[in-house]
């Protein structure tokens, strides 16, 4: 089964930006609402941000004003810029449809260090 590929993570000092990337062959993102999911230690995987062919966005309130995604259907990409970013954005992150309708991917790792 199709799985996305993320990347972009990183160590980044409080108050930094990372812009993470999610690619997967075929032209699945074109038909599907994608979203970015996280997953911190000992907590449940939680939904981010989304966006649909219109490009309509939704955000979590924790993320609101900082994150931005964005997609590239010609390219198979979403993408998401953090900004602003603080140690509770500390998870493995990792994108699939917004009703995880894919094979989760490994998902790339932010670190934010105080």
């Amino acid at each position: 089964q199709e799985r996305p590929v993320e990347s972009g993570g990183g160590l980044v000092q409080n108050g930094g930006s990372l812009r993470l990337s999610c690619t997967a062959f075929g032209n699945i993102f074109s038909i599907l609402v994608m979203a970015w999911y996280r997953q911190a230690p000992g907590s449940q995987r939680e939904l981010v941000a989304r966006i649909d062919n219109g490009e309509n966005t939704l955000y979590a309130n924790s993320v609101k004003g900082r994150f931005t995604i964005s997609r590239d259907n010609a390219k198979n990409a979403i993408y998401l810029q953090m900004n602003n970013l603080t140690p509770e954005d500390t998870a493995v992150y990792y994108c699939n449809s917004a009703s995880a309708t894919l094979a989760w991917g490994q998902g790339t790792q932010v670190t934010v260090s105080s």
